[in-house]
């Protein structure tokens, strides 16, 4: 299979588009999948044949060439020997260079087991000793994104010519944001779309620009010389 650039990865349908729907729509030229873990059975809104059919259009929406669902359970995500092993096939199936993730601090406990699961599988990823049949692979870069919170940054990524295709994404999702029936929760607050869309203005205006999104990883960010940091800015 030919090399992916971004694989980026969610516990649910949607976490991906909230932190970083538009990255994956600015980069959808150069192959981006994403991974679904769950199917988001145990959210308060909507149901697993639902949403699949909400991330099918928003993943049209972004332009990505894929999307894939783990089919873990819903709030269970927990590093266990078989967890790591199928997200593994998945990073040896598409070898991305980039690894998107939630934070491992959000809110949500499944967001951040999910960043602890990737980690755990990309660490093994690369084990040559690790036989699955597949090539063993380590990509260049991990990164974390947001989605309920707002943590200090690595970096932040300028998004502004692609934002709308964040906001068309997140609009396919009308089962956790725009539900007719069922209950209140934290996403179906009227500040919340417009909380996400003003952390991309304030990560935006942090870098110079209309729309960022951030990102955080937990190594040095690599640079040849201060004189490459002077160039971008």
């Amino acid at each position: 299979m030919a090399e992916t650039f971004i694989l980026a990865f969610g516990a649910h349908p949607d976490d991906v588009e909230l932190g970083a729907g538009a990255t994956c729509a600015l980069h959808a030229k150069d192959s981006v999948v994403i991974c679904d873990l769950t199917a988001a059975e145990m959210s308060s809104n909507g149901n697993p044949e639902l949403r699949w059919k909400e991330a099918t259009v928003a993943a049209g929406e972004l332009g990505v060439a894929a999307r894939i669902c783990l089919g873990f359970r819903d709030r269970s995500l927990f590093p266990t020997p078989d967890a790591i092993s199928a997200i593994v096939k998945v990073i040896r199936t598409f070898s991305p260079q980039i690894v998107l993730a939630p934070h491992a601090a959000d809110r949500h406990p499944d967001h951040g087991q999910c960043a602890h699961l990737v980690r755990e599988a990309l660490f093994t990823s690369g084990l040559r000793k690790h036989e699955d049949g597949l090539t063993p692979h380590r990509p260049a870069g991990f990164y974390q994104y947001f989605i309920n919170g707002m943590e200090k940054a690595s970096f932040a990524v300028n998004v502004s010519a692609v934002y709308e295709k964040k906001r068309l994404a997140l609009a396919a999702y009308s089962s956790q944001f725009y539900p007719s029936s069922g209950v209140q929760t934290a996403l179906t607050r009227s500040a919340f779309l417009p909380m996400i869309e003003g952390r991309d203005r304030m990560f935006g205006q942090a870098i110079g620009c209309d729309f960022a999104e951030g990102f955080w990883q937990a190594d040095p960010l690599y640079a040849a010389s201060l004189k490459v940091n002077l160039q971008n800015n």
